[in-house]
């Protein structure tokens, strides 16, 4: 059997993988306040408008961008956003169950023992949110390092796509998603009336 062979079939005897989920284990350990911080900034920031008069807005955006320490927090900020993509892309590997079991790592058995829950909870939302979470760590790394970012143009000398991409990057980075919610309204049109749930409807109708 081949290295790839392995990989597909039994993932969970490959050295690599264990190697990446120890690394994912150890940075999810290290940035979970990071994590944390940035999550309820993030989204009180979100309802600033609601909060304002109650919370100083000015505070709130400076403790997400900056930890409230200048220069040195906007760095910090950065490391932070990139162990939240190294988290992305190892827990993207380790996520793989091989070529028999893949359909079960998208879904929870809540009929399971408590410790198989929380494995495939772990699991289903990590490969269903992964797409917003990788953009919220590269974007996190443009705003904190936007430099190194630059070389993008090496490869787009003409800046076809480079200035776009960042600034898409940017509007997804603040949850201006306003294409999702009508691309997912449009899709639930395909199902068959009788199959969607009350909530699908109502989506698909706003």
């Amino acid at each position: 059997m081949t290295v790839w062979q392995q990989w597909l079939d039994h993932p969970e005897r490959s050295w690599a993988r264990n190697v990446f989920f120890q690394v994912h284990f150890l940075v999810g350990a290290v940035v979970g306040v990071y994590i944390f911080v940035m999550s309820v900034s993030g989204s009180l920031i979100v309802y600033r408008n609601e909060l304002s008069g109650k919370v100083s807005v000015e505070w709130l955006v400076n403790l997400h961008e900056n930890w409230l320490a200048g220069s040195t927090g906007r760095g910090v900020n950065g490391i932070g956003a990139i162990c939240l993509t190294l988290l992305c892309l190892t827990g993207a590997v380790i996520w793989w169950p091989g070529t028999k079991h893949w359909r079960r790592s998208l879904i929870v058995d809540w009929s399971a023992h408590f410790p198989r829950i929380n494995w495939d909870l772990h699991s289903a939302l990590g490969f269903w949110f992964f797409g917003f979470v990788a953009v919220w760590g590269l974007s996190g790394i443009y705003f904190s390092f936007p430099q190194p970012f630059n070389a993008l143009l090496l490869l787009d000398p003409a800046d076809r796509f480079t200035d776009t991409g960042m600034f898409w990057l940017s509007e997804l980075h603040f949850g201006r998603f306003g294409w999702l919610p009508r691309l997912f309204g449009r899709s639930l049109d395909l199902c068959p009336q009788s199959s969607r749930s009350p909530a699908c409807s109502f989506v698909a109708d706003a």
